[in-house]
């Protein structure tokens, strides 16, 4: 499968478990994982981000 299909999939999953879990007041393990699985990604962006922010910065010469 392509990344886009496993992040359509995954997205899908994520949004009836969290329905599910409105109609019913809880969270379910499949919502915890996916928000997990999130948040990882997130941590992993902003760190790639910010050490290519930083590598180029750090490549300018100011003097």
């Amino acid at each position: 499968m392509k990344l886009k299909q496993h992040i359509e999939y995954y997205w899908i999953r994520f949004t009836a478990s969290r329905e599910a879990d409105m109609d019913r007041g809880e969270v379910s393990a499949t919502t915890v994982v996916m928000a997990a699985a999130l948040i990882t990604l997130a941590i992993a962006v902003g760190a790639t981000i910010t050490s290519k922010v930083s590598s180029k910065a750090n490549s300018l010469d100011l003097g």
